[in-house]
């Protein structure tokens, strides 16, 4: 069968999709990259804001106007939350709960009886047939969170923690970095949570990886601020452990925090920072800032806004606040009104693109190493452009001749200009990869 897989929301979610492609090669069926082309269409769907679920209906339902013969298979936060409403919606003809994800393959191919030779059996060439394309692999180590932050409805949504053993994940590294990808990028509900109920925890988790598998690129997804140990910074003595981290931060006040229910202060979360500067010169933070969260006063917001620029983030993902029913948010009545949110959110857009800005210009000049990914779009003159991402996660673009083939290759380059939010780069003759 051609089968289409859709993902909306989280890095996790684009894990999960990238395994069950290599289950339905495995099982013998073909991808498409389109909803038309299917026999059997994949939502993973999202809720992390009413929003986030109002897109995935609308999702489901135009996939099914596209091609209303495919069978139609929901799973994701959206469809776990509303099931009942999710398998109402015309064209759906199963709903996997996320407890089921890692069986989604199987569900789907009993439920449906979706008969079929495997791949192994007809060729005899087993995953190489199913080659990735993609230079980056996001590998999904955990699912679940012990956390209660009052605005998440994921951790409802996803349950309780649950990890993978260490050797699982390490052999499905090796086996993504037997099969082309350059890069790994570990992902999670609560990605810091890993091994609490296995004994084991992420340092472990990241040394047996590098230790074990020749994977060359490795990232870490979001960490929570107070999930990093003193000694975590001694695993980035290998320099395949990438200097990035995504630090949700989420507000710069205390006493928003302490409504947020977060296990962190402000103090905390600046100390944090000044010592993996300290440990790791190149490092790019990035974060999560709410916007408008209910009883945010004006001093509160002052208060993030300082946070925010004292710490100099490369990127911030911005959101309003919005109520998501089943969160104990959404039953706070001190709510701040849409006019305040919306300026709130104008200003912080400003300062988050000047500081990138900053971070972009203090880049001129040095080397970085980018992993050149994507298809390549046409340049002047006969030459291609091709963007990847520095070890510190930049974006990178360069020209080079049309007939020069460096995707899914690792190469040093210099910084020479801005372009947009991208670092215009230029490379040597030598691939580090």
């Amino acid at each position: 069968m051609n089968v289409q897989l859709t993902s909306l929301g989280c890095r996790l979610n684009e894990a999960e999709q990238a395994s069950w492609s290599r289950q339905f090669g495995e099982a013998g069926h073909q991808m498409v990259d389109t909803a038309e082309a299917a026999d059997l269409v994949v939502i993973n769907t999202c809720a992390v804001t009413a929003e986030a679920s109002r897109k995935s209906r609308k999702l489901i339902r135009r996939f099914h106007r596209l091609n209303p013969q495919a069978k139609l298979i929901l799973t994701g936060c959206y469809a776990d939350l509303e099931a009942e409403q999710a398998a109402d919606i015309a064209g759906v003809d199963l709903v996997v709960s996320n407890r089921d994800k890692d069986r989604l393959v199987q569900i789907v191919s009993d439920k449906l009886d979706l008969k079929t030779m495997p791949v192994q059996a007809q060729e005899g060439e087993g995953l190489h047939l199913y080659r990735p394309t993609r230079t980056r692999a996001f590998v999904k180590v955990q699912d679940g969170c012990r956390n209660r932050c009052t605005f998440c409805i994921v951790t409802v949504a996803r349950g309780e923690e649950r990890s993978r053993p260490v050797d699982d994940v390490v052999a499905e590294i090796a086996e993504l970095v037997a099969l082309g990808h350059q890069e790994i990028v570990l992902t999670g509900v609560h990605l810091g949570g890993y091994g609490h109920e296995l004994g084991v925890d992420l340092y472990r988790l990241v040394n047996e990886i590098l230790q074990q598998t020749s994977v060359k690129r490795l990232r870490l997804s979001s960490l929570e601020p107070w999930e990093i140990p003193d000694n975590f910074w001694q695993l980035w003595k290998d320099k395949r452990l990438l200097p990035h981290l995504h630090l949700p931060v989420q507000s710069g006040s205390d006493q928003i925090l302490r409504r947020m229910a977060r296990r962190s202060d402000s103090a905390t979360i600046r100390r944090l920072a000044k010592d993996a500067r300290a440990q790791l010169p190149k490092l790019a933070l990035t974060s999560d800032i709410i916007v408008g969260f209910p009883g945010e006063t004006a001093d509160d917001w002052q208060q993030t806004l300082d946070l925010v620029q004292e710490i100099g983030f490369a990127h911030i993902h911005i959101f309003s606040y919005s109520p998501r029913e089943g969160t104990a948010a959404s039953r706070f009545k001190d709510a701040v009104d849409s006019d305040t949110k919306r300026e709130r959110s104008r200003v912080l857009h400003e300062i988050a693109a000047t500081m990138k800005r900053q971070v972009l210009e203090s880049s001129l000049g040095k080397e970085f190493s980018v992993l050149w990914e994507g298809r390549a779009q046409l340049g002047t003159q006969g030459q291609k452009k091709l963007n990847g991402f520095t070890e510190n996660y930049l974006k990178a673009t360069i020209e080079v001749s049309a007939s020069r083939d460096l995707e899914n290759t690792i190469q040093r380059v210099r910084a020479v200009t801005i372009d947009g939010e991208e670092l215009r780069v230029t490379c040597g003759t030598e691939d580090t990869a």
